[in-house]
């Protein structure tokens, strides 16, 4: 007799009769979603007309601009013809008209060169780091301090480099102060921006059946985003600005395979497998969610005038994770 705790083994006897019972086995997952709207949003805003194609947009746009000239020309001569009060009123009224649409123009004209400012603030201050010139960067922290001399948000960020500004010596450390000052307190309103889109698109994607709705609230969702981005760090681009930023953030995202559900995607969206376990409409709503976070980090880059150095980049699954917090059930 022994003291061994241990029960005796037994031999594992398998039985030829036995038959795994089909019904037992796990259901077989569906295929995760893609994110099908953002995708298409993508396919829309990047898509490029041939050269044929954009003669014939041209020509037509000429043709067009003519006819309404020579219409609008027949339509005061004939009125003058009749009763010369209502044909100088009509005459009036077109060159109102040419005017509004000239001011429009200009505008639009504006923010493309606020947006082209925005630009080579990063370049000179990328310049300046490169080679250690503190008289550019000198230059690049003047110039932001008077981009941003109205804004009541940045007047106590404004007065604390201002008052460090002359003690720094170093190039990487002047704009290393005025990222902390001046673009800390921005980067929290941008940050926060998208999140709000973000949870905008999910909730749009998975309550709304439509078939073509959720890929005009993901279109509408980012350049509504976008465009608040531009007005947080000085751009204020306009319609035709935003466009052509959100056309250069999704070419940017397609050239680099962002605009894909990847594995990181998928833990920041839910972790493990919560994705399978979601309804596929609301699973595709939290994705549409998360790509639209992707898209606003990305368009956060081009729309800073400092590129990310002294002040962590936002990471895209902090702001899914913050931006989804309820909507995605945690194992």
């Amino acid at each position: 007799m022994t003291d061994d705790p241990r029960p005796p083994s037994r031999p594992f006897v398998i039985h030829e009769g036995d038959e795994a019972d089909p019904g037992l086995a796990p259901d077989v997952p569906e295929a995760l979603p893609e994110g099908a709207a953002m995708q298409a949003a993508a396919a829309v805003v990047t898509a490029k007309a041939g050269g044929l194609w954009s003669w014939a947009g041209a020509a037509f746009g000429l043709l067009f601009s003519f006819v309404l000239s020579v219409a609008a020309w027949d339509f005061v001569t004939s009125l003058l013809a009749r009763n010369a009060f209502l044909g100088w009123l009509a005459g009036v009224l077109i060159v109102v008209a040419v005017g509004f649409a000239l001011l429009l123009g200009l505008r639009e004209y504006a923010a493309y060169a606020r947006l082209h400012r925005l630009d080579s603030f990063r370049d000179h201050a990328r310049e300046a780091r490169a080679k250690a010139d503190i008289a550019l960067a000198r230059r690049v922290t003047g110039n932001l301090t008077r981009l941003y001399a109205t804004r009541p948000d940045t007047a106590w960020g404004r007065a604390r480099l201002a008052e460090r500004e002359a003690e720094v010596m170093d190039a990487d450390a002047l704009l290393a102060l005025a990222e902390h000052e001046l673009l800390a307190p921005l980067d929290a309103r941008a940050k926060a921006e998208v999140e709000e889109a973000a949870r905008r698109v999910a909730l749009v994607t998975a309550l709304v059946p439509l078939a073509l709705a959720d890929v005009a609230a993901a279109l509408f969702s980012n350049l509504r985003m976008i465009r608040r981005l531009a007005e947080i760090y000085g751009g204020r681009s306009g319609t035709f600005g935003s466009l052509g930023l959100l056309r250069r953030v999704f070419t940017s995202l397609i050239a680099t395979g962002a605009v894909a559900l990847t594995d990181d995607l998928m833990g920041s969206v839910a972790g493990g497998g919560v994705l399978s376990k979601l309804s596929r409409r609301f699973g595709e709503g939290v994705v549409n969610g998360a790509l639209t976070a992707r898209v606003g980090v990305a368009a956060i880059e081009l729309c800073r005038p400092l590129p990310f150095v002294a002040v962590e980049r936002p990471g895209v699954s902090g702001l899914v994770s913050r931006a989804l917090t309820g909507l995605v059930p945690r194992g």
